[in-house]
């Protein structure tokens, strides 16, 4: 019986669905975090009687035919890249986007990775870094008598160190935008990497057209939105227990067919 396999076929779908909901919900309070959805596309048909086929000597045709669909598969899980809240926290290495862009940040293998996480520290050596201690690129580094670091909305940084009045650049932060940002490649610890489907990457200043601006003091809360989530979670649960009242129904016909033939 078909609606054994389509109704598995269906369980399966809604459990990667619960998967990806689940992990929204973790991370909830991950800063720079973007949302993920599971989208499905229906699986092959089988043609019992085909459309069009002609149906008599006369020229009549079959105007629809029989198709019997097989189930669904998953088509793929997107990223949602909306823009979490900017959330205060006035820490001075403390930086969000706003609009458009990724921060760049150079691993220890030596390739380039990307984040929308901006709670920045300062190595040993007064360099910008991660929390992983990953330096951000370009490299910025700040003196060891410095009294005050300003990051401005374009990202120049400056500072003023102890005896002086004037400030002086450091450094300019910039940032990075893709043509499909959702083709990035999620790696963990808040980084992206650059894949054949986001194309490459397009480096330019805060605030320049089409970039977005900084917040020095905020960090980018996550996007993910707990009503929508825990809403999404229940369809997803009706819709298993559906499938799973599919296979308990095939199963009793076909208990009734095997009596029959009995």
């Amino acid at each position: 019986m078909r609606a054994l396999r389509t109704a598995a076929s269906g369980m399966a779908a809604q459990q990667l669905n619960v998967e990806v909901i689940s992990n929204n919900i973790a991370n909830m309070n991950t800063i720079g975090f973007k949302r993920q959805r599971a989208e499905f596309q229906d699986l092959m048909y089988q043609n019992v009687e085909r459309m069009g086929a002609q149906s008599s000597n006369a020229g009549t045709i079959v105007p629809t035919g029989i198709q019997v669909g097989l189930g669904v598969k998953t088509g793929s899980v997107y990223r949602i890249t909306e823009q979490g809240t900017p959330s205060r926290t006035d820490n001075t290495y403390d930086v969000a986007i706003d609009g458009r862009g990724y921060f760049q940040v150079t691993l220890p293998s030596g390739e380039t990775a990307y984040t929308r996480a901006g709670n920045f520290s300062l190595s040993p050596e007064g360099q910008l870094v991660t929390d992983d201690g990953y330096p951000v690129e370009p490299a910025i580094t700040i003196p060891q008598n410095t009294v005050d670091v300003s990051i401005s909305k374009t990202g120049q940084v400056q500072v003023i160190v102890d005896g002086e009045t004037e400030a002086q650049t450091v450094g300019q932060l910039e940032i990075a935008n893709f043509f499909n940002e959702a083709g990035l490649e999620a790696v963990g610890d808040n980084l992206l990497m650059e894949t054949a489907a986001s194309g490459p990457a397009s480096v330019a200043a805060p605030g320049d057209p089409g970039y977005g601006q900084l917040l020095q003091g905020f960090t980018e809360s996550s996007n993910v939105d707990a009503v929508s989530e825990i809403s999404s979670l229940i369809i997803a649960q009706r819709a298993y227990e559906m499938n799973s009242k599919v296979i308990t129904t095939a199963d009793e016909m076909m208990s009734v067919s095997a009596q029959v033939k009995n």
